[in-house]
């Protein structure tokens, strides 16, 4: 279904409830079994008659997010105000909140409840959830109500709420998901056939289809995502299931934030290896390789930088590299992290390896290796801070400026992958 006939179809429906009367997006048993609109709340007391008619979510995101005193919140999709009106009260009079729609009349609708309710600090914005009319790091939570779904660019509006975020913010969303479809044929792993699948979808308003979970976690990551983690909360048949989506952006010190590396960092990069490595303390290596070497061995998913949100400039950088292509080692790695010198004693190595270990965990790694000079005290302390542990010494492995040196070996074991 085209952009266009979605935004109809929703302002059709807050036509219906701005005339008092009730709206379902979906077959009636789909509807009752699977918890959708105001059934899915514990606690709608005070709140507008026309608020919780109108509600057309798949579960209850402002739970799902946690909620704090004084936080900014944005809404995706926010229809006709609930959620929004929800996450107002729970962030009080210091708090803020932003719903936004592409329909004029559910905003219409939206800040028609809003006043009813008397809810000062919210503020509905037109848009779409692929480009979202706010301004880099601007809130604190992104939430969503069955919305993700809906759109035909879901890459996109994950980049977006990515992008919106501060660091340390949160995702916390309901959605729907299929199970993931792994052959060629168009039957699922589980049997069900692609025909049955999209009627399924179809009956519960998955208006441009739900993603797979393993297609999900995949545009999370790629998005920048960490710490996420995808719980189905009910069964809808055929291979759709109402889900709980959870996810962080990594938390960094003030000025900063943590991305995916970008081909444009290349230069940044690789003159922050330079100065690693003329440190005589970071490696054997004497001179940093070209950038196609450089990315060559390195794993495409886990490559991140630091970087200053005014000028861009990369402050570390952290990737992997895999052991082993035998399979029996497809979730061991052997990362490297290095810190421009400016912004050394700033925490950046620390965040940088935190986001590391969230997302490795994210991607199935259940090892994390590295060879650490035993002169380099302060990424053996980093590491050790960080989980890591110390598993043996290789003596005089190899000689750097003329000088035979010794090798601490460090291992982080995943408390909760590959266990």
């Amino acid at each position: 279904m085209a952009h266009e006939e979605i935004v109809e179809r929703y302002s059709g429906l807050a036509r219906a409830a701005l005339a008092g009367e009730d709206v379902v997006d979906c077959g009636a048993e789909a509807f009752a079994r699977g918890c959708f609109g105001a059934a899915g709340y514990d606690d709608t007391s005070g709140l507008p008659e026309g608020a919780l008619r109108a509600s057309l979510g798949c579960g209850n995101p402002v739970a799902i997010a946690e909620l704090r005193t004084g936080e900014t919140v944005l809404d995706l999709g926010s229809g006709g105000g609930l959620d929004v009106l929800l996450s107002a009260r729970r962030v009080g009079p210091t708090g803020r909140v932003y719903g936004l729609d592409a329909g004029t009349e559910m905003l219409e609708l939206a800040r028609r409840n809003a006043e009813r309710a008397g809810a000062a600090d919210v503020e509905f914005l037109h848009g779409v959830i692929e480009a979202i009319p706010l301004p880099d790091r601007s809130v604190d939570v992104v939430v969503s109500n069955c919305v993700v779904n809906l759109s035909d660019d879901k890459a996109a509006v994950l980049a977006e709420a990515f992008r919106v975020l501060r660091p340390g913010g949160r995702l916390g969303i309901s959605d729907m998901v299929t199970d993931d479809v792994v052959t060629d044929d168009a039957v699922a792993d589980d049997g069900v056939d692609a025909v049955r699948r999209a009627a399924a979808e179809a009956r519960v308003g998955c208006a441009a289809g739900a993603l797979a979970t393993g297609d999900y976690r995949r545009l999370l990551a790629a998005a920048g995502f960490t710490g996420v983690d995808i719980t189905l909360t009910a069964d809808h048949g055929d291979g759709v299931h109402s889900a709980v989506v959870r996810a962080a952006k990594p938390a960094i010190g003030p000025g900063l934030e943590i991305r995916p590396m970008r081909e444009a960092d290349a230069a940044q990069v690789l003159a922050i290896y330079q100065a690693g490595l003329d440190t005589g303390q970071a490696g054997f290596e004497t001179t940093a390789p070209s950038w196609e070497d450089f990315t060559s061995g390195k794993l495409e998913h886990l490559r991140y930088a630091a970087a200053d949100v005014v000028t861009g400039e990369v402050a570390g950088w952290i990737t992997a590299s895999p052991v082993s292509s035998r399979c029996v080692y497809a979730g061991v790695v052997e990362h490297s992290v290095y810190v421009h010198p400016d912004h050394h004693s700033r925490g950046v190595g620390r965040a940088l390896l935190a986001a590391f270990i969230a997302a490795s965990e994210d991607a199935g790694i259940w090892t994390i290796q590295s060879g650490v000079f035993p002169e380099n005290i302060a990424s053996l302390r980093l590491h050790e801070a960080l989980g890591f542990r110390a598993v043996g010494v290789r003596e005089r492995v190899g000689r750097h400026h003329g000088t035979w040196r010794d090798v601490v070996l460090l291992e982080r074991r995943s408390p909760v992958t590959g266990r």
